[in-house]
């Protein structure tokens, strides 16, 4: 758990943020300083209009926090398509000896399987920057919460099954387009035995089922022992909910795999938190 006076590193190991950002961002170190918070800015944020920041530089940005002592936690404000070019950078010798959890979510579903996969040091799938976002004040509290106090309110979702009773396990995955990254790679997490969490923000019925049918041809379901599904945005829009479970049951086509799904994870402005590396136990109500 954070403490007051806590230092914690702010970086952007994906795509930089663009300059209309940077009122935003100082209005979330205003707050995080509110809650007695030390944010420390990686020199990285931001990229001058450029569509990339240099990769060395990002990656000794985020070596810098792992190397910090005094740093506890960091937390990566980016999303977007470049995480993956930071994975032959990182050093993972370094990482495996200073543990401290690192927060991200969309692309940096890329960091954080493969800092599991690598370290065993478990991740959080979090954007802190929905704290001044829309829904900023309840996010807030449930991050002060759960954060600070050790509740499960930022920790907590509602899901439903969409086929099986229960299931428990180990989580990984994140994004599907961006785990997909890791495919064929040192980096890639052991499946077998896991809960593995999708959801998804751009594309339709044909990108989810090209996905999905690529994880099936790597045998992913036939390993895992459970599937957990958040929001999947786009799509979302034309199909229910429950279609959409419904489609990956679909085409995943093992009747006996628990799957379950929930609202509340996802590229919302009120997503939960999920641990990567943490374990899981759902059973149907």
């Amino acid at each position: 758990m954070l403490q007051p006076g806590d230092r914690i590193g702010l970086v952007a190991c994906s795509n930089p943020l663009p300059d209309a950002e940077r009122g935003r961002i100082d209005l979330l170190c205003d707050r995080l300083s509110n809650l007695g918070l030390v944010p420390v800015l990686s020199d990285c944020l931001f990229a001058a209009g450029q569509p990339r920041s240099d990769p060395d530089a990002r990656a000794a940005a985020l070596m810098r926090c792992y190397a910090d002592g005094d740093l506890r936690s960091i937390f990566d404000l980016s999303g977007g398509d470049l995480a993956n070019e930071l994975l032959s950078r990182l050093d993972w010798t370094l990482i495996r000896a200073n543990p401290k959890p690192f927060w991200g979510y969309s692309d940096l579903t890329v960091l954080l399987n493969a800092i599991w996969q690598m370290t065993g040091q478990p991740g959080r799938l979090f954007q802190l920057r929905t704290l001044v976002g829309e829904d900023g004040a309840a996010q807030t509290r449930r991050f002060v919460d759960s954060a600070f106090g050790g509740s499960d309110g930022l920790f907590s979702a509602d899901w439903r099954f969409v086929q099986g009773e229960q299931m428990e396990g180990i989580l990984v995955g994140g994004n599907l387009r961006c785990l997909l990254k890791l495919a064929g790679t040192r980096y890639l997490p052991d499946f077998t035995g896991r809960l593995l969490f999708l959801e998804g923000l751009h594309g339709g019925v044909p990108q989810l089922v090209t996905y999905l049918s690529q994880l099936k041809q790597m045998g992913v379901f036939d390993r895992i022992a459970g599937l957990m599904l958040g929001t999947f945005t786009q799509l979302e829009e034309t199909l229910s909910p429950v279609a959409v479970g419904q489609l990956v049951a679909e085409v995943i086509s093992r009747p006996a795999l628990p799957i379950a799904k929930t609202q509340q994870v996802g590229h919302g402005p009120a997503s939960r938190c999920l641990n990567i590396g943490g374990f899981y136990r759902l059973t149907r109500d």
